[in-house]
């Protein structure tokens, strides 16, 4: 019989993938996206993305927050648009629209208010806005695919604080999208308007009231379950192995930024990333040695996860090279306009991207979900 470890895609069993291979996957995309400007590239991101959350999302209402994140990357695009329509400088010859404008003092040179609205400034508003949205429809994506409690349950020992701030900061927009439905159905059961100013009124008490009763709640389960202990460690090697940790994490930035900055030194760039790693996971490793916390049936990272977070992985890795190699391929021009061409790295990186929708295995039925899916500061296992 064939090892689940090792089954893919259809013929896998039910199980739920590593939330963490799920966040390698899209903060791939968004890597990908935000290396280019070029509208064809990132509307493919976007429907990539799309389509993976509809083949792997599961039934759980933290993974109804991806239309959240949909609409808000149109309100990014449009109010992209505006401001450069209302503030921005003019920018080419083609005019669009003769409105009036008011002339700005010299010290705000290349700011106006108003004025003859232009293609090539639309044009460039647009790329800018639409980079900013896709980035955030991947991360949209993240938390429709992961499961926030299964995150905070894979992250190290040394991170946990930190983590717990993040899991509860990423879990803030699905449980307001559910809250948001909750009350507009309660309001149309008893017959009040659910759209306008007065809906949003009324419906905003209610939904502040459930997040200051779900933070009380949170803060009494954590206190009762004897959250923050500490193990053996002493206060030297507890403050040792956190500034170990923050001297990698800032070499790791240092090391990133000199990668993709031209003119870096030599030690700035793959050097100093590989040394901030080796820092940051020798400082998880020491602090977990002390870890007093458990885990109840831990998520593995088998086949699958490696395919789902290469994935996103490569997805990055062919842009980045894109960038280096073709640089304007992932460039639209807008002065003058031109229409976009598709690179093949590009092509390739997206084809790439959308494999989990394939790789990934099936997820566990929604009777399943009910019991296993609760944050762990709600059940007592």
């Amino acid at each position: 019989m064939t090892s689940a470890r090792w089954q893919i895609g259809a013929g896998a069993l039910p199980r739920w993938l590593h939330p963490g291979a799920w966040w390698v996957w899209a903060l791939g995309l968004a890597t990908a996206a935000s290396r280019t400007t070029n509208p064809l590239l990132l509307l493919l991101i976007i429907a990539v993305a799309a389509f993976v959350v509809s083949a792997r999302k599961p039934d759980a209402p933290w993974a109804r927050s991806f239309g959240f994140f949909l609409r808000l990357g149109v309100i990014v695009v449009v109010v992209r648009v505006l401001i450069q329509v209302m503030f921005g400088a003019a920018i080419g010859t083609t005019v669009l629209l003769p409105l009036p404008g008011i002339a700005l003092p010299t010290w705000l040179a290349g700011v106006r208010l108003g004025g003859d609205v232009m293609l090539e400034s639309i044009l460039m508003a647009f790329y800018d806005g639409l980079r900013l949205a896709t980035i955030l429809v991947c991360i949209g994506a993240a938390n429709s695919l992961a499961s926030p409690s299964r995150l905070l349950k894979s992250v190290p020992a040394a991170l946990y604080e930190v983590g717990v701030s993040v899991v509860v900061a990423l879990t803030f927009t699905p449980q307001l999208v559910i809250d948001v439905t909750r009350v507009r159905a309660a309001r149309h059961l008893r017959g009040r308007a659910t759209t306008g100013v007065r809906a949003i009124a009324g419906a905003a008490m209610p939904v502040f009231e459930g997040a200051l009763d779900r933070s009380v709640t949170l803060a009494a389960a954590m206190d009762s379950r004897g959250y923050g202990r500490r193990g053996s460690q002493s206060a030297a090697q507890r403050k040792g192995s956190a500034a170990l940790l923050l001297f990698g994490l800032v070499a790791a930035c240092i090391g990133s930024y000199g990668l993709v900055a031209a003119g870096s030194p030599l030690l700035m760039d793959a050097p100093m990333l590989a040394f901030g790693i080796i820092s940051c996971v020798t400082a998880i490793t020491w602090s977990a040695r002390g870890s007093v916390r458990t885990r109840y049936r831990p998520d593995p990272w088998w086949t699958s996860e490696w395919l789902v977070a290469g994935a996103g992985i490569l997805a990055a890795a062919c842009f980045l090279a894109a960038r280096w190699w073709m640089p304007m391929s992932l460039d639209t021009a807008f002065d003058p306009p031109a229409w976009p061409t598709l690179p093949v790295l590009g092509l390739i990186g997206i084809a790439a991207a959308i494999t989990p929708a394939f790789t990934a295995p099936p997820i566990p039925a929604t009777v399943v979900l009910a019991r296993t899916e609760e944050p762990e500061w709600q059940v007592a296992r």
